[in-house]
C-alpha cells in the first residue's frame, strides 16, 4: 500500500529520502495536480537569501553524474521517488547506462525491497504500534481529529492511521492529498523501474544498504520527536498540494539544493526550535550518515575498471556530505552530465 517515506514539514527534504516499496503501475500520479511554487512566492529578500545559500553548495544544481577515477566509472543518477511526467523519459535516458554497467545500485535493490515488505508483513511491529498508546492518545483529541482527517484525504482510513508508528505517519503526511489521491503511493518511481530494467537486462540491481539497518534507524528517533513531527506539519498553514508540486517542479528543473534550503527555512519558519532540531536530526541520520555508508560500501564493492550505475534519492547528491563531494573526497573527478 505505502509506497514512499515522506517527513511532515520536512517534506522537502524528505522528497529524497523516500524509500521505493513495490507497487502496482498506475497512470502518472500528479500530472493533473497543479498548485503554486512556494519558492517563487517568497519575498525577494528571502528568496535571494536562500539562492545564495544554495549556490555556495557543492554540486548544487544537476540529476545526472558521472565520477571516474582511473578507468573506473561510476554514474550517478538523483531520483524522485514518486512517478512524474518525464519518468518515462529520464529511464530512457538511462536505459543505455543500466546495459552497460557491470553493477547497478539503488538505494534498497527491488529485491531487497520485496524481502523487507514480507519483513513488515510478518512483524507489524516495524511500522505499525503493537502495544501500549496509539496516536489518538499520543496526539490528543484535537490533533488526532486533524490528523486523522488529513490521513482520509490521502486515501489512508483513520482505523489504519491511528496505529501508524509516528515518524511512518509523518512521513506520509508530506505527500499531498491530489498525488494521494491520483496513486502516488502505488505507482512505479525511476528506482523501482531501473531495477527492473537491470532484471530484464540479466543483472539485478544490488543495495546501498540493508534494510534492516535502515528500519533500525527509522526506529530510533525518539518518541516525543517523531509526535513532534506529526503536530508541526498539521500547525503549518500552507497547502501540502502546494508544497508537492513545488518540490516537484524543482526537481524537474534540477534545483536540488535550492530544495533543501527552502527545506530548512520552512522547518525553522514554522516549527520553531522543535523545527531546526526535527531537521537537523533528519538531515544528520538520513541524509549525511546513510551517504557516509554508501560511499564506504562502494569503495569496498567496486573493483577497479568496474563500471557502475547508482541511482539515489537526489537530495542525497549536493552539499560538503553530498555524495557527490564524498567521491571527490575518495580520489574521483566529478562531472555533471546533460540530462
Amino acid at each position: 500500500m505505502m509506497k514512499t517515506l515522506r517527513t511532515s514539514l520536512l517534506a522537502p527534504l524528505c522528497f529524497a529520502l523516500g524509500l521505493s516499496l513495490p507497487a502496482a503501475a498506475q497512470d502518472t500520479p500528479g500530472d493533473t495536480c497543479g498548485g503554486a511554487d512556494l519558492i517563487d512566492a517568497l519575498p525577494a529578500e528571502t528568496l535571494e537569501t536562500l539562492r545564495k545559500e544554495a549556490d555556495a553548495m557543492p554540486h548544487a544544481e544537476g540529476l545526472l553524474w558521472q565520477a571516474t577515477r582511473g578507468d573506473t566509472v561510476i554514474d550517478i543518477f538523483g531520483t524522485y521517488h514518486f512517478k512524474h511526467r518525464l519518468t518515462d523519459a529520464h529511464l530512457d535516458r538511462l536505459a543505455p547506462m543500466i546495459e552497460d554497467a557491470d553493477k547497478i545500485y539503488l538505494e534498497i535493490s527491488n529485491d531487497d525491497q520485496m524481502a523487507m515488505q514480507r519483513a513488515m508483513a510478518e512483524n507489524p511491529s516495524l511500522m505499525f504500534i503493537t502495544e501500549g498508546p496509539t496516536l489518538p492518545d499520543l496526539l490528543g483529541e484535537e490533533d488526532w481529529q486533524h490528523y486523522r482527517a488529513e490521513m482520509q484525504a490521502r486515501m489512508i482510513p483513520g482505523f489504519m492511521a491511528a496505529k501508524f508508528k509516528p515518524l511512518w505517519a509523518g512521513m506520509m503526511l508530506g505527500i499531498g492529498p491530489c498525488e494521494a489521491q491520483s496513486g502516488a503511493f502505488e505507482a512505479k518511481g525511476i528506482d523501482m523501474l531501473v531495477g527492473d530494467r537491470a532484471a530484464e537486462a540479466g543483472n539485478p540491481t544490488r543495495s546501498l544498504e540493508d534494510f534492516d539497518d535502515l528500519l533500525t534507524l527509522l526506529d530510533s528517533f525518539p518518541m516525543d520527536d517523531q509526535i513532534d513531527m506529526i503536530r508541526m506539519s498539521l500547525a503549518w498553514p500552507g497547502d501540502m498540494n502546494d508544497l508537492s508540486y513545488t518540490i516537484r517542479e524543482r526537481y524537474l528543473a534540477e534545483e536540488i539544493a535550492l530544495t533543501l534550503v527552502f527545506s530548512r527555512y520552512v522547518s525553522e519558519e514554522y516549527g520553531g526550535e522543535a523545527g531546526v532540531e526535527g531537521f537537523a536530526m533528519v538531515e544528520d541520520l538520513l541524509l549525511e550518515k546513510r551517504n557516509l555508508g554508501w560511499i564506504d560500501r562502494l569503495e569496498s564493492r567496486v573493483a577497479p575498471g568496474e563500471h557502475v550505475l547508482i541511482a539515489v534519492g537526489a537530495g542525497h547528491l549536493p552539499g560538503e556530505v553530498g555524495i557527490l563531494r564524498l567521491l571527490e573526497d575518495k580520489g574521483y573527478t566529478v562531472t555533471r552530465v546533460d540530462l
